[in-house]
């Protein structure tokens, strides 16, 4: 049997996103969100040279609850085959610094193989439950339908695999010609059948926005059960000599809806929100991470 709370609260997640859509008026619904305090999170790419220790000191003057991780071969803290003896310092670095944490391992893992079982089975050892998939792109030489066949079974294989782990993956919807995911439908093909507690999304509503425009309120809906973290970020489209290009930028100044954050209090999401600083900061960075968080949490408390 439904509770009425779990009733009231599924109510009010569709009427606020029907809302959203029809831009009307939303309903009242403070009662319900004051209640939820999200874990906020930093993707550490732009300081990914940092040491353990270093991130641990950086996050905490932030006031970040913890970091999303890059262990990859390309734009990482430290690669795979470094995990085994980088991965417990920042787990141990940032337990120790006000208990924060490593909430997201950020990965090239497509597929169930040696190297990426060995890198879930330790994540899963420290204590790390969310991790995200690496990039599938599409080939010209084959039809979206077989391609989407095709990754399907790697997608099924990861998700009984995060099942024996008690791990959750996430697929970021990326933008540009050639994502998958970008569409955001094209995913959802493929983990609807699947248990969300082992295979989801990161839904990045940055990406989302540049991708869908006005739509991504429907974007949110279909893949609102299946949500591993959210990422954020904004942009804005700049006229160049070569035409029209997303440009990302500190929060609140592009395209980025705050009733993003109100259809997101409204949901049964309880999971991260990931703060991402895509845009050039120049030498002042730690006072664009400051300015985009207490821009994060005056969107959340909205």
């Amino acid at each position: 049997m439904i509770s009425q709370t779990s009733s009231r609260r599924e109510f009010i997640a569709r009427t606020t996103l029907a809302a959203i859509t029809a831009n009307v008026a939303l309903p009242s619904i403070a009662a319900e969100t004051t209640l939820k305090k999200y874990k906020i999170i930093t993707f550490s790419k732009p300081f990914r040279t940092l040491q353990s220790k270093e991130t641990a000191d950086l996050v905490a003057e932030v006031g970040w609850d913890g970091v999303e991780l890059p262990v990859r071969n390309k734009d990482a803290q430290f690669t795979p085959a470094e995990a085994d003896e980088q991965l417990p310092k920042f787990v141990e670095a940032l337990r120790a610094n006000g208990g924060r944490e490593v909430s997201i391992v950020t990965t090239d893992i497509t597929e169930v193989n040696a190297s990426a079982e060995k890198l879930l089975r330790l994540t899963s050892k420290l204590g790390i439950r969310r991790y995200r998939l690496g990039f599938f792109r599409y080939a010209n030489d084959k039809s979206i339908s077989q391609q989407l066949a095709e990754i399907a079974p790697k997608l099924r294989d990861l998700a009984v695999l995060n099942k024996e782990l008690g791990l959750r993956a996430g697929f970021q919807n990326h933008s540009g010609n050639g994502y998958v995911g970008a569409p955001i439908w094209d995913v959802w093909t493929m983990v609807r059948d699947l248990d969300p507690k082992q295979m989801g999304y990161c839904f990045d509503i940055g990406h989302a926005t540049l991708e869908a425009g006005q739509s991504w309120p429907t974007n949110l809906r279909l893949v609102e059960p299946w949500l591993t973290a959210v990422f954020v970020k904004d942009f804005y489209w700049n006229k160049t000599d070569k035409g029209w290009a997303p440009k990302w930028c500190p929060l609140g100044e592009g395209m980025v809806s705050p009733k993003f954050f109100t259809a997101l209090k409204a949901s049964n999401f309880d999971g991260p929100i990931c703060q991402h600083n895509e845009y050039d900061m120049g030498k002042d960075e730690m006072s664009f991470y400051k300015r985009d968080f207490a821009t994060l949490k005056k969107w959340l408390a909205a």
